[in-house]
């Protein structure tokens, strides 16, 4: 057939199926119109069996003027000419959501101006003009209806998913929303019932408890980082400067002089603590950029490998990151839904990341200082029992390293068990495994600098099979043949020289795993073992040593390394609430 211009109504069909391709493709772009229109209060009420969908926020409400043209073809008030594309603040802005829905159901609007003492209600047909128009009593805000949703299109109902996976996409997408503009509440509703509500906070870490019932807001941990961006001048000192692709050049804010021109940036991330909080399946790593989820496997692939060692096998973290960055940076061009972007410098976001990620899994001396009355009342309570026993040190204060990090002041009194360091805390009592903590203090030495050294003599192994000999191989080791059935391990890893078991050692590093793998195995065979006695000196060093690791909080193989007591657990324990004459029965 000869090639021939498309119907526009055609034209205008085929663009809303890429649209609106499902009830949960509905609520979202509702629900970012009532974002972006400032509500605080969203409320979606489903109708399955009617293909209705009913989305009511307390926004700013929409003008009557603007009312009468909202559902016709690309028609919006958050661009206006070609440079506004490459820089997007809002969710909605192409115009597209209620002329595809216009095209797709049936569109009614219910909505007043907060400035205005009339509120309205217009009715659209497919084209997406005005049929019916009527004043109404309603407060101020918006409320939009879609009825019959494909109901002149059966093969789209029919190619759907079943209700109930349709509603989970909902379901998904109210998540998603509620993650990212933590300020909102959400209500739900089926058929007029309820169906789940989600309460505004102020951050993601009091929201996250809310999706996922088995995490408490205790198990996470939320940090902000502000950024800041700028192309270098001439008279940048070099140690400031930080090179990165597309020779543009970043600087952190601190770095910045105040007379310069800066584009801030920041970065939220609330990440489940990994001694505490992990998931069976990859499914809660996700990032948002200026408030939208996306599809960003850079960034969720530098967050696995921010978190590596410290998991437990076969578990995945609990991670929610969101970039907030200016909007030249990013292109949303990419994708109908809005779910891929284009974004530039993607290798400083990284570097980035990892910084959150590292203050994010770091003791900080912040989480100890909410109530300082706590540090008196806990050493008032260990006083008594030092006197009592053999550990007696004095008391040390708060010692600061780093940018704004610094030890937490843990002291320690004792050992249980030879296994176990009893360690005071300024909230409580800490029991520190000492084998574990000197694991993840001697893996993150290990993995900084990883040194083979050689053998004088080598250690001879015998009945090594190909694949031990390849294995060794693989980790860099130097094996040689040394007649028949025996090799010679020439080189092996520093801290294994001085090893009395340095062949049981390899011998175990030949069975399997990768370079990592090599690294957490050595690491663990060369910690201190449980049943060893310490001092009380050398517990206060592996304390200190243990806090300033990079990833305190479990070990290499995914072990928690220590349980905390509160002092107002303890407090509770032993009745130190009751009035003293009523406990008497005065």
């Amino acid at each position: 057939m000869p090639i021939h211009l498309l119907p526009v109504d055609v034209i205008h069909l085929i663009a809303a199926g890429e649209v609106i391709d499902s009830l949960g493709a509905v609520v979202r772009e509702l629900c970012e119109n009532a974002i972006d229109a400032g509500a605080s209060r969203i409320t979606v009420s489903l109708f399955p069996d009617k293909w209705r969908i009913r989305v009511a926020d307390n926004g700013i409400g929409i003008e009557l003027a603007d009312l009468q043209q909202a559902a016709t073809a690309h028609s919006t008030s958050k661009i206006h000419d070609r440079s506004d594309l490459f820089r997007i603040t809002s969710l909605g802005f192409r115009g597209e959501a209620l002329h595809s829905l216009a095209q797709l159901a049936n569109l009614e609007i219910y909505s007043r101006s907060r400035h205005s003492c009339d509120g309205w209600h217009l009715v659209y047909n497919h084209q997406g003009e005005v049929v019916h128009q009527q004043e109404v009593a309603i407060a101020p805000g918006t409320a939009i209806d879609v009825e019959d949703l494909f109901g002149d299109w059966e093969a789209r109902r029919e190619g759907l998913p079943n209700l109930n996976h349709q509603l989970r996409q909902v379901q998904t997408v109210i998540h998603h929303l509620a993650l990212c503009h933590p300020h909102v509440s959400w209500t739900t509703e089926q058929q007029h019932r309820p169906w789940f509500q989600i309460i505004a906070s102020k951050t993601t870490q009091q929201i996250i408890p809310q999706l996922l019932p088995k995490v408490r807001a205790g198990d996470l941990q939320y940090v902000e980082l502000k950024v800041g961006a700028l192309v270098e001048s001439e008279d940048t000192p070099v140690s400031e400067r930080q090179k990165l692709p597309a020779n543009q050049t970043y600087f952190p804010i601190a770095a910045l002089d105040k007379s310069q021109t800066l584009n801030e940036s920041q970065i939220q991330l609330t990440l489940g603590l990994p001694d505490r909080c992990h998931r069976h399946r990859l499914d809660w790593v996700k990032v948002a950029v200026n408030g939208r989820i996306v599809r960003a496997p850079e960034l969720e692939q530098t967050i696995l490998s921010g978190l590596a060692r410290t998991l437990p096998r076969d578990r995945y973290p609990v991670c929610f990151l969101h970039l907030q960055i200016p909007p030249h940076y990013i292109d949303w061009n990419r994708h109908p839904a809005k779910v891929e972007i284009y974004l530039q410098q993607v290798e400083y976001w990284q570097a980035q990341v990892l910084q959150a990620l590292d203050r994010a899994l770091n003791f900080q001396t912040e989480q100890i200082d909410e109530d300082l009355t706590q540090t008196s009342r806990i050493g008032k309570l260990l006083t008594v029992a030092e006197q009592q026993g053999a550990y007696q040190i004095p008391h040390r204060a708060i010692v600061n390293e780093g940018e704004g990090l610094g030890l937490l002041e843990l002291r320690a009194v004792g050992q249980v068990r030879n296994t176990y360091i009893i360690a005071e805390h300024p909230d409580g009592l800490w029991l520190v495994e000492q084998h574990i903590a000197h694991e993840r203090v001697l893996y993150e030495q290990i993995t900084t600098a990883w040194q083979l050294l050689p053998l004088e003599p080598p250690i001879i192994l015998s009945h090594l099979s190909e694949r031990q000999i390849e294995q060794l191989q693989q980790i860099e080791l130097t094996v040689d043949p040394f007649g028949e059935g025996l090799w010679a391990i020439r080189t092996a890893p520093a801290p294994l020289l001085m090893r009395e078991d340095i062949a049981a050692a390899i011998t175990e590093l030949s069975l399997g795993g990768d370079l990592q793998a090599a690294q957490v195995a050595v690491a663990c065979r060369c910690a201190i073992r449980n049943g060893t006695p310490l001092s009380l000196p050398e517990m206060q060093s592996l304390l200190d040593r243990w806090q300033r690791t990079r990833n305190p909080r479990t070990c290499p193989h995914g072990r928690p390394i220590y349980l905390s007591f509160k002092e107002s657990s303890l407090a509770r324990s032993f009745r130190r609430h009751w009035v003293i004459g009523k406990s008497h029965g005065i």
